[in-house]
């Protein structure tokens, strides 16, 4: 198995495991995405962490799909679970983006996240377009084979 096949299936079971979460459903055109759009996701992933990281729940929680915030209700409730379930994006001393890919239908943007004890993770976000803006639809946290130095 290549690389690019070994990291497409890690990513398919990784997306299982949001799937059962957080319903994801795009439209054919959107398979096609274009170097705008992978940057719009990634500034997305980047305002809302930023936000996280300063406890500003009410700005995070805007860049969330409506599923999602159906899902929490509110900030707080939003921000306590990201806080307990999810505080490897909020403890890493580095993160960096992947390549992100369209695999079943779902767009999923990979961020590499270091903690200070150089254990390395991989969060898989998942996105959703809703009239033309970019929004988190979904998060899992999955090791990685990756070392840190």
């Amino acid at each position: 198995m290549n690389r690019l096949s070994t990291r497409r299936a890690l990513l398919r079971a990784a997306l299982c495991a949001i799937a059962c979460a957080v319903p994801v459903s795009i439209n054919a055109a959107e398979a096609e995405l274009t170097d705008a759009d992978w940057s719009a996701i990634k500034d997305v992933i980047t305002r809302q962490l930023a936000a996280l990281k300063r406890g500003e729940g009410e700005r995070a929680f805007g860049y969330a799909s409506e599923g999602i915030r159906a899902q929490f209700g509110n900030a707080d409730h939003f921000l306590a679970m990201v806080r307990t379930g999810y505080a490897a994006l909020l403890e890493a001393r580095y993160t960096e983006f992947l390549e992100g890919a369209v695999i079943d239908g779902a767009i999923v943007q990979p961020l590499r996240l270091i903690a200070p004890d150089n254990t390395v993770r991989v969060a898989l976000y998942t996105m959703q377009r809703v009239q033309g803006a970019w929004r988190i639809n979904g998060c899992a946290i999955a090791p990685s084979t990756v070392k840190a130095a």
